[in-house]
């Protein structure tokens, strides 16, 4: 059930179905010179309506916004403090839950750490809070590693490389502007530095060289079928 396009009638209806919600997360962020600002919200929103046709759980409109460092100074992103997300993601949460909503999955297309890391001190803020709450912080990146390493040819891919390429080739083609070239970042571990640009120029974390439709399409198989499965956890469960 898509949230933003049913009536409050509706929403009362359906909540006699489900107490199950899913938020998107996602960014303004850039990815190469091939891929769109929206590729993380883009991802996430599209794999999610897949997952809705397969249950009953609400679908949230996305968060477009993220918290974003290495690619902060690159043209086209535009991103929000750590506190601005635990403030938002705690907000929704707790306003979805005082009508009537109980299960909730908090699902990121982005993989940034602080991104990430905002999002679950939130979330634990919220399970001492309220009674009776299922939560969930999702990153399908993480939960999917070792699935996702084995489809993708590059070894350490990430970033607009072989399999974010790849994922929106099968959802959005008409999106993709060519292959940006493979690169990889040459930060200065263990040192913070201020020109982010000056390290990683491309943005490009990978060999989009290497994506296919076919790939995303497996890719995104992978997703919808984990996200169904954490979806019967939440509704079915003994989660405490």
């Amino acid at each position: 059930m898509i949230l933003e396009n049913i009536t409050m009638a509706e929403f009362k209806k359906h909540l006699k179905k489900t107490r199950t919600i899913i938020f998107p997360f996602g960014t303004v962020e850039e990815h190469g010179n091939h891929l769109p600002l929206n590729t993380d919200t883009l991802i996430v929103y599209e794999i999610l309506k897949r997952v809705v046709k397969k249950t009953k759980v609400f679908l949230a409109p996305p968060v477009y916004y993220g918290v974003c460092t290495t690619t902060s100074q690159h043209p086209g992103t535009i991103g929000i403090t750590p506190a601005t997300l635990r403030r938002l993601s705690y907000d929704i949460v707790r306003d979805a839950y005082r009508k009537g909503l109980r299960n909730f999955l908090l699902i990121t297309g982005h993989g940034g750490g602080l991104h990430s890391s905002a999002m679950k001190e939130a979330a634990e803020n919220l399970v001492e809070e309220l009674d009776g709450i299922k939560l969930a912080v999702i990153c399908p990146y993480d939960i999917l590693y070792k699935e996702l390493s084995e489809l993708a040819e590059t070894p350490n891919d990430s970033h607009a490389g072989e399999i974010e390429t790849s994922l929106v080739l099968a959802l959005a083609p008409e999106l993709v502007k060519g292959r940006s070239k493979e690169e990889y970042p040459k930060l200065p571990k263990p040192f913070i530095v201020k020109n982010k640009v000056k390290y990683w120029r491309g943005g490009v974390w990978g060999n989009p060289e290497k994506a296919s439709r076919e790939k995303g399409e497996r890719a995104i198989k992978f997703i919808v079928d984990k996200i169904v499965e954490i979806i019967d956890q939440a509704e079915r469960g003994k989660i405490k």
